[in-house]
């Protein structure tokens, strides 16, 4: 299999990284482009046999998979510049989650699917979301999945729900580590311990948690019923944490939403305005 990839920022480097340290692909079967082709042939430094090249065309064409790992507003630069060159067997994988995939498939003659990955994939953990377009067929999503599969877990979600699910799995693990770092902040203001000692003891108790969320069976209530006694210390820092957050996750996905709208707009309008200026 022939992979190749437009964008080698943040994101699309971590899944170049991931994909050869799991095994699920070799620097051989990869080749990469980006903007700045520095960054690209940093890869290509760092994994011999990955193929930097200067042209988003070469790094799409003849490629079985194509990650367009590329900001909202780059799409339509990127689009006009592969889409000649796509044949009707390949399959190009958006990373971000403002593109929509009928949007997608207006303009491009192959087939298309979004992931959204996350980077607790990293260390090939954590889920990534699959998100289907109409041409899709069963082959080719388990093609994928089986790529995915060996640095997540594939979860197939509906795109309606791409905003609050990245949310949970993509966003949340930046959102999760700012706790960590007031809860360290706060711990080291108040008693003096060593900061490093806390941050590790903080990062520690998060890996466990999140392995008696999996593969321990426990609901978070449940969680949380087991360590606290009514009356207790633990009960009452809970308490003041229900009454100090209140609402305050439901106006962060809500935050989240307005921001995701806003791109999604930004993005229609993009396609729109050269549509109508090419018509």
């Amino acid at each position: 299999m022939k992979v190749g990839f437009i964008g080698t920022g943040n994101m699309g480097s971590l899944l170049i990284e991931s994909f050869i340290r799991s095994g699920a692909l070799l620097p051989e079967q990869i080749t990469a482009s980006n903007r700045t082709s520095a960054k690209a042939a940093r890869l290509a430094t760092l994994h011999p046999g990955l193929q930097a090249v200067p042209s988003n065309v070469e790094a799409a064409h003849g490629k079985d998979l194509v990650f367009l790992c590329i900001k909202p507003l780059e799409f339509k630069t990127v689009i006009d510049e592969i889409k000649a060159s796509m044949q009707p067997e390949q399959m190009i994988i958006s990373i971000t989650s403002p593109v929509l995939l009928a949007r997608l498939e207006e303009w491009l003659p192959c087939k298309v699917a979004k992931v959204i990955p996350s980077i607790t994939n990293y260390v090939l953990s954590g889920a990534s979301l699959c998100i289907y377009g109409s041409r899709i067929e069963a082959e080719d999503q388990n093609k994928l999945e089986t790529l995915l599969g060996q640095i997540s877990k594939p979860l197939r979600i509906e795109e309606q729900y791409t905003r609050v699910v990245s949310d949970l799995s993509s966003c949340g693990p930046a959102f999760f580590a700012f706790l960590v770092q007031k809860f360290v902040d706060a711990a080291v203001e108040e008693t003096g311990i060593d900061h490093q000692e806390a941050t590790a003891l903080a990062s520690s108790m998060l890996l466990g948690t999140g392995r008696l969320l999996t593969e321990g069976g426990l609901s978070p209530k449940e969680l949380q019923s087991l360590v606290s006694v009514p009356g207790g210390i633990t009960a009452e820092a809970l308490r003041l944490l229900d009454c100090e957050l209140n609402d305050v996750f439901n106006r962060l996905i809500r935050t989240t939403h307005a921001k995701f709208h806003e791109d999604v707009a930004k993005v229609s309008a993009a396609f729109y305005e050269e549509n109508m200026n090419g018509s």
